[in-house]
């Protein structure tokens, strides 16, 4: 009887390591990087991407939150770190570096070489008439260097114009409203603007390499996440590739998620940066780098004053999650 509770009891230790042995192990699901993105033509691709499944087939979940590109708004919420990520304009990421220097820049995702306009109301034909005239910049960023580029084709600088913070959204408005004589914008709202009777005035056509959008990083995030960083990466840039052979169809995505006419979208004026295009920009040595392009805003904003301090530029890009894992 003993031998036989013995062998029992045998058994059921056995059975129960065996089973303990053969349970799945515990994931632990990190959370997904959050990314807001917007209504401007660079951010289109991580839309793609997020209903196409590219990101969760390159092994990251992301959850992106839609909003209006308020520039302040954003700027907070990042340093509040409720984004993960952001995307930036080279001049805005380097004006939130000075005061947030544990952040960097991971990947270029556009160039505008046209996208970017100033509009301005019918009388005002050429860049000169608008000496005495308000201008409306979102300023402290690279809208105002834009625009200071602009004036300096008709030998004016921003003490020949009156210079009215705005937003790209409101820039239909107040030349409605006559609080501004021209603004920078850019579509959907540079179409809104010509509907009321706005014409282009000048456009970053004009001004090769200037403006860049990054996809920015928390020093947190790729410290503790790099290879959910690599992943986002990967995810993008294959929807980058995807749109540009697939217009209609990536076209027809954006349409539907944020609820805007399909015309309205176009790639016209926006070169959207494919991985080579990246790596070279990501080079110093490169005729063309980013480096180069960084230093004119750097320069620009310690000469107005926008910034007293500006980190080492070497420091606020990171080129790794370009290269293939090792």
């Amino acid at each position: 009887m003993f031998k036989i509770l013995k062998y029992a009891g045998i058994f059921i230790i056995t059975a129960c390591l065996l089973f303990s042995c053969q349970r799945a192990p515990i994931e632990f699901k990190r959370p997904p990087l959050k990314i807001p993105v917007g209504y401007f033509v660079g951010e289109y691709p991580g839309i793609i991407a997020q209903e196409k499944g590219f990101f969760k087939a390159q092994g990251v979940d992301v959850e992106l939150i839609l909003h209006k590109r308020y520039i302040q708004l954003e700027q907070g919420n990042f340093s509040a770190g409720k984004y993960d990520g952001v995307m930036y304009s080279l001049g805005s990421f380097i004006i939130l570096s000075a005061t947030n220097p544990d952040i960097q820049g991971v990947m270029v995702v556009d160039e505008s070489t046209g996208a970017d306009v100033v509009v301005a109301q019918s009388q005002i034909k050429i860049v000169a008439d608008l000496k005495g005239k308000n201008l409306g910049a979102n300023l402290g960023g690279f809208s105002e260097v834009f625009v200071t580029e602009m004036l300096k084709t008709a030998n004016l600088t921003s003490d020949d114009v009156n210079l009215v913070k705005s937003e790209a959204s409101e820039i239909p408005q107040r030349l409605k409203n006559n609080t501004i004589q021209a603004g920078h914008t850019w579509e959907p709202h540079l179409s809104e603007a010509r509907k009321l009777g706005g014409h282009i005035l000048f456009t970053s056509k004009q001004t090769p390499g200037l403006i860049l959008d990054m996809i920015v990083f928390r020093g947190e995030i790729i410290r503790e996440r790099p290879e959910d960083v690599r992943a986002f990466v990967r995810g993008w840039l294959q929807a980058v590739n995807y749109w540009k052979a697939n217009i209609q169809e990536g076209n027809a995505i954006i349409s539907k998620v944020l609820k805007i006419p399909s015309n309205t979208i176009s790639l016209e004026g926006v070169n959207l940066i494919d991985l080579g295009e990246n790596q070279k920009l990501l080079q110093s040595s490169s005729p063309n780098s980013i480096y180069k392009t960084a230093k004119i805003y750097t320069d620009f904003f310690i000469r107005s004053g926008n910034v007293t301090r500006i980190p080492e530029l070497k420091t606020l890009f990171n080129s790794s999650f370009l290269k293939p894992p090792s």
